[in-house]
């Protein structure tokens, strides 16, 4: 099972259908790697499944799952498991990503709800990832996720007293780094759900960033979200980057280096020249990053 940096560099975009026939005619030199959600692929077969194969033959590729479901009390999926095993071994999928999340309990649920943070949580959810990291036989990366409602959640800045309950709560950040640990895996550190929360939840980003093992996180996630209210933010990968959230996307290349960053729309997609600013934007941060480490 690897634990060390991911094969793939610079500025990464979201694979979407409405994309594809653009990037069979070209791929564009700013764009490092692609990323794409397995259950919209995988069982595909036909005319998309030759269509993604004359990507994945060429490009470098991640994988970034949506029905893992981490934290369902329901038993674990191993047939889904081994399935997405497959699909990644078969086009060369260089990660594999999930939400630090659950979505499924006896059935699927078409949302991405939190988890407690709780120790109790922390070793369900850890135990889950050890299996499904055993099973594909490589390192499982986990995405801090945006939610709107903490079921247990004790703040960023109220650390939980030493000699707490198992179901005592935790903050936010103190959930994501025990689960990184406990469990041994990776992180994809999603800038815009850091933002989002923050505002959400009333929170340092800087604070939280500055809490975050460098050593777990592989990749980042930058998006665009709904401006609700004035203190509500909804994380909904269908508009442009705001610069808020540019500028905390600054901040986490000059803590954790220029690592690869991923580009997410949703809906609301505009041509791929429109998108490609915004992935110039994500290299010239990168490379502002570069250059202060070299001097």
């Amino acid at each position: 099972m690897k634990g060390k940096p991911l094969s793939i560099t610079g500025a990464g975009l979201g694979l979407r259908r409405e994309l594809v026939p653009a990037l069979l005619e070209r791929v564009p030199d700013e764009i490092g790697f692609f990323e794409i959600a397995p259950e919209n692929w995988m069982e595909c077969g036909g005319r998309y499944e030759r269509q993604l194969r004359a990507l994945t033959e060429k490009h470098a590729f991640v994988a970034h799952g949506l029905s893992l479901s981490l934290g369902s009390p329901a038993p674990l999926d191993v047939t889904f498991v081994k399935r997405v095993k497959k699909f990644l071994d078969a086009h060369g999928i260089r990660a594999y990503s999930e939400h630090l999340s659950y979505c499924s309990d006896g059935g699927h649920l078409y949302d991405l709800l939190p988890i407690p943070f709780t120790a109790e949580a922390v070793e369900h959810v850890s135990r889950r990832i050890r299996r499904v990291q055993d099973i594909l036989e490589r390192e499982l990366i986990v995405e801090n996720v945006s939610y709107y409602a903490a079921l247990a959640n004790a703040g960023i800045g109220k650390p939980r007293p030493s000699r707490a309950a198992p179901d005592a709560p935790m903050s936010e950040l103190e959930f994501l780094g025990a689960v990184l640990e406990r469990a041994g895996c990776g992180l994809l550190l999603d800038v815009n759900n850091v933002y989002v929360n923050s505002i959400n939840h009333r929170y340092d980003a800087a604070a939280f960033l500055a809490g975050i093992p460098a050593h777990r996180v592989r990749y980042l996630h930058v998006a665009g979200h709904y401006v609700e209210a004035e203190d509500l933010r909804v994380d909904t990968h269908g508009a442009d980057v705001c610069d808020p959230v540019w500028e905390l996307l600054g901040e986490t290349c000059r803590r954790f280096g220029p690592l690869p960053t991923l580009l997410e729309r949703d809906f609301n997609i505009p041509p791929l020249d429109v998108l490609l600013r915004e992935v110039r934007r994500v290299r010239r941060l990168q490379a502002a990053a570069s250059r202060r480490r070299a001097a």
